[in-house]
């Protein structure tokens, strides 16, 4: 059993929770989700493709992430997350939140790490992650304009590619 803590219109937790798949948020309830972008020093993403069992966005190329459990603050969740999924452990000095976006019922956290891992030494969760690739911008580019990656939004793409650059300047060798 899941449970998330109940967030304001504000992204201030409200000391109610819900249990996922259970509750329905209601009009000004919200719920913490994270985003994780991997960008290696080459500037290329490391993308994972959904696993075919799972009910929201089964077999889509889509970012690494998921949602906060209660008490979790956003850096725990991205850094679990992306351990569960990838195997990858993002320190707080790699790990940067670089944008919050709020949605219908939820507030999306985008983080931002860096890693140069091999992908045959990841350990996926077969449960979440089909596959994961490296891909550079101008792959991930066509990905996103053909439909093979989860559409958040034209927006959104702009918003990462622009970051992924930020980052890679802040964080570069």
């Amino acid at each position: 059993m899941e449970k998330w803590d109940i967030l304001d219109s504000n992204g201030k937790i409200t000391g109610k929770t819900a249990v996922r798949g259970k509750y329905f948020m209601r009009p000004g309830e919200y719920h913490l989700v994270v985003h994780i972008w991997v960008v290696s020093d080459e500037g290329k993403f490391l993308i994972q493709q959904r696993s075919k069992d799972k009910k929201l966005m089964p077999g889509e190329w889509a970012a690494t992430g998921g949602s906060a459990i209660s008490g979790e603050t956003s850096f725990c969740a991205a850094q679990r997350e992306l351990l569960e999924e990838l195997g990858i452990n993002c320190t707080q000095r790699f790990c940067k939140k670089m944008a919050r976006i709020k949605k219908r019922n939820s507030f999306v956290d985008v983080w931002f790490t860096k890693s140069n891992a091999d992908i045959s030494g990841l350990v996926l969760q077969s449960s979440e992650v089909a596959q994961v690739r490296w891909v550079t911008e101008e792959e991930f580019r066509k990905m996103v304009d053909n439909g093979e990656f989860h559409n958040y939004g034209k927006e959104y793409f702009e918003m990462i590619f622009r970051f992924a650059k930020e980052y890679r300047n802040e964080f570069s060798n």
